[in-house]
């Protein structure tokens, strides 16, 4: 027998081949060459017995493939609707500065906030306050009109926006000025969309359209398509001066009727702007025959989709709590395949038990054991996640017109491989632990003696598992039909 500090092993178990090198007969270089070949050969060798396990028993593979395939699938779909979720208007080149600004008031003894502001509010705070860089006025709730284009005919939606809202958005544009886009009385812009569906073209700067049978106005530019993590929906804009023509701006300070954004300048400090602009409204209608005691303040536009539950006057968690519960769902729906994985793999542990008492014991470790099954579990995992992927791009035409959405894989992006890729490893690592630490622990005696068995236990980890993967499938069932029958409620009560 070879002392241990005097021999460099590897052992490569090739249908139980073993093979012992002796340091001793060895000069230095070769030991050097032999140390690195080590790791090398261990994880080939790991390979090599994972996909030997994996062809030769193609039934279990497939099962806990397939398994693992569509809880990952489904764990993406959901993961990517909270990814588009949590990117909601983020997209804007100045989106730490822009603000919305939001009344506060009480009604009924309950404080109440909403973004519904006044018309004269955006310029006057772009004239009397020095921090302010800019602030528009977008108008979305009466611009729906007749478009008349040859013989075409159709109504749409857009907004009435002032001169700097391109600018401040930054939306991009495939024809035309964003700054000049919207100085003229009768120029409009038009999306990408609705200018193929009324010319047949994009690039149709200077072509004319005519709105409720009545004005012309001139395209002055195009713009691409909205992205889906804006929450401003329209297929076009009309300049403010529009809202003169129509006789509805005016400057009357308790006429909440349209949204108001504003980009604060670099360095300007936000709570000083707040308490600055706090009693604006009071300020100005003090004076008149219905004084106001509505206060004024500004929200981060990042933050209005996710965080703009109105608690009390004051803006809360809303919808980041939805993302919160999909994302819990979305754990669970993995955790279950991950538990079938685990179940499956421990179920054959008998098979695999001899496999481990001759590697114990030739001397391997319990840790390289270990290394060796999540190996194999990251192995499957690669293949499932293939799989997975192969299943979401299928399902997601039909996914987005279920979420509403415009969801998709993003292909070209160095980061969504890196996502993926940790994605696959940390599930195969999360399947393949149990299953690792367990077969890794078998006795080599008893196993090579033929006395193996599972330790009696009154609570054993299998039956954990089991009873967990089933209480999270019966809680996620349940939950569904209740908010299914929720739905159906809501939709037919009179």
């Amino acid at each position: 027998m070879f002392h241990r500090d005097a021999l460099l092993y590897a052992f490569f178990i090739t249908e139980l081949k073993v093979q012992v090198c002796d340091a001793t007969k060895m000069n230095e270089g070769q030991k050097a060459k032999y140390k690195k070949l080590i790791p090398f050969n261990m994880f080939k060798n790991y390979f090599k017995t994972a996909w030997r396990n994996f062809t030769k028993n193609k039934t279990f593979s497939f099962i806990n493939i397939t398994g693992l395939a569509i809880g990952m699938a489904a764990a993406i779909l959901i993961f990517l609707w909270m990814q588009n979720e949590m990117s909601r208007d983020t997209l804007y080149s100045e989106s730490d500065r822009l603000y919305l600004m939001y009344n506060r008031d009480k009604f009924n003894g309950q404080q109440w906030a909403w973004n519904s502001t006044p018309k004269i509010l955006a310029p006057t705070l772009k004239k009397d306050y020095p921090e302010v860089e800019d602030a528009v006025r977008v108008n979305s709730y009466s611009a729906n009109y007749l478009f008349t284009v040859g013989e075409k005919k159709l109504i749409e939606h857009g907004f009435i926006v002032d001169s700097g809202f391109l600018n401040m958005f930054d939306f991009p544009m495939l024809y035309g000025n964003p700054t000049k886009a919207l100085s003229g009385n009768y120029n409009i812009v038009l999306t990408e969309k609705l200018a193929k569906i009324l010319f047949d073209n994009v690039n149709v700067i200077g072509k004319t359209i005519k709105i409720d049978s009545t004005d012309i106005f001139t395209v002055s530019g195009v713009m691409k398509d909205l992205p889906n993590t804006t929450s401003f929906q329209f297929d076009y804009l009309l300049p403010w001066a529009y809202m003169h023509k129509l006789g509805q701006d005016d400057d009357v300070w308790d006429n909440n009727s349209l949204s108001t954004y504003v980009l604060l300048k670099q360095n300007a400090s936000h709570d000083a702007f707040d308490a600055k602009i706090k009693n604006i409204t009071v300020d100005h209608t003090k004076s008149g025959t219905l004084p106001s005691t509505t206060q004024v303040f500004s929200y981060p536009v990042s933050k209005t989709y996710l965080y703009g539950k109105n608690d009390n006057g004051k803006l809360v968690a809303g919808r980041i709590e939805t993302v919160k519960l999909f994302g819990v769902i979305a754990a669970f729906i993995l955790l279950i395949a991950c538990i079938n994985f685990m179940n499956l793999s421990t179920a054959r542990s008998e098979k695999r038990a001899k496999e481990v008492g001759i590697r114990k014991a030739v001397g391997a470790q319990k840790f390289s054991l270990i290394a060796q099954f999540i190996g194999e579990s990251i192995l499957l995992a690669l293949f499932a996640g293939i799989i997975a992927i192969l299943v979401v791009q299928l399902v997601l035409p039909s996914y987005n017109s279920l979420v509403n959405k415009q969801l998709y894989l993003d292909w070209n992006n160095a980061y969504f491989w890196l996502e993926l890729l940790a994605f696959i490893i940390f599930t195969g690592v999360i399947a393949g632990s149990y299953p690792a630490f367990f077969l890794s622990s078998f006795k080599p005696v008893k196993v090579l003696k033929g006395t193996f068995r599972a330790a009696h236990t009154i609570i054993k980890p299998r039956k954990v598992l089991v009873i967990l993967q089933f209480t999270f499938a019966i809680v996620l069932i349940i939950s569904t039909i209740i908010i299914l029958h929720q739905i159906n409620y809501a939709q037919e009560r009179e």
